[in-house]
């Protein structure tokens, strides 16, 4: 299944290359991460659980990451950008820097990575 893939197909220009940088940046880190649906979602998963997605709407690129606390522990590299508990909000002219996306996505491979080892 290709679903991101799919889906960055169906994005024109500069949201579609963010969204592909996004994917690009997880799969390089994780490269075990596949391809599939979370919550609806076109997203990686990482040993059956979702570890990252970005969700293009009329206003911003919502960055998905599963995890609360990813996002509560980068809180203060996120000044700036809009966040809720789940996501973390951006814009192809202002991205998320390359090493918080990095971190986000390290995060919650070590949290899946976690609960995994229980």
């Amino acid at each position: 299944m290709d679903e991101l893939t799919e889906y960055i197909a169906s994005l024109d220009g500069s949201a579609r290359d963010a969204v592909e940088h996004v994917r690009a940046r997880a799969l390089a880190l994780v490269p075990d991460a596949e391809e599939g649906l979370s919550y609806g979602m076109a997203a990686l998963r990482y040993r059956g659980s979702p570890l990252i997605s970005a969700q293009v709407t009329a206003k911003h690129i919502g960055l998905y990451p599963f995890s609360p606390a990813a996002i509560e522990a980068l809180a203060p590299d996120l000044v700036g950008f809009s966040t809720s508990k789940g996501t973390v909000r951006f814009t192809p002219e202002q991205p998320l820097p390359d090493d918080v996306l990095d971190r986000l996505i390290l995060l919650r491979r070590d949290e899946i990575d976690a609960m995994r080892t229980r």
